[in-house]
């Protein structure tokens, strides 16, 4: 995801009167300057790291939706929605058969050793960011048997 399109989304946001979906943009654009600032580049922030740091704020808003009391309607939908308009912007994840296509394809010795630890560590190299590393768990379990 570009910066730029962040930006520009929330922008479109402010002019639809669309308060919801620009408080939940804003809150993405701030947390990738906050970051960027952090990291020392912020004229130049690369798209790698506003998919990292969409991911945790995706986490995070997860996590809200999970830990609220279900009595509270009126939060739980606030949080539904800011989830929602965050999951649009966050990565697309590869799926569990595309994983085991990769795994299969590139690391074919390191499954067949049977050594877990050394395939999940380069597979976890190679996919990180790309995919769930629960999923890479299972599968390079899995396959390792």
């Amino acid at each position: 995801m570009e910066f730029e399109k962040l930006r520009s989304d929330m922008v479109a946001a402010m002019k639809a009167r669309d308060k919801e979906r620009k408080d939940a943009i804003s809150s993405l654009v701030s947390a990738v300057k906050k970051v960027a600032i952090d990291e020392g580049c912020r004229e130049d922030i690369s798209e790698e790291l506003v998919d990292r740091v969409i991911k945790k704020e995706l986490k995070t808003a997860k996590e809200q939706l999970d830990t609220c009391p279900a009595e509270r309607t009126d939060l739980k939908a606030e949080y539904q929605k800011r989830y929602d308009v965050i999951a649009e912007y966050a990565p697309q994840m590869m799926s569990a058969e595309a994983i085991r296509a990769y795994v299969t394809e590139h690391f074919p010795d390191l499954i067949t050793s049977g050594n877990k630890r050394q395939a999940m560590k380069a597979v976890m190299g190679a996919l990180k960011g790309k995919a769930d590393g629960k999923v890479i768990n299972e599968i390079v379990t899995e396959l390792c048997r």
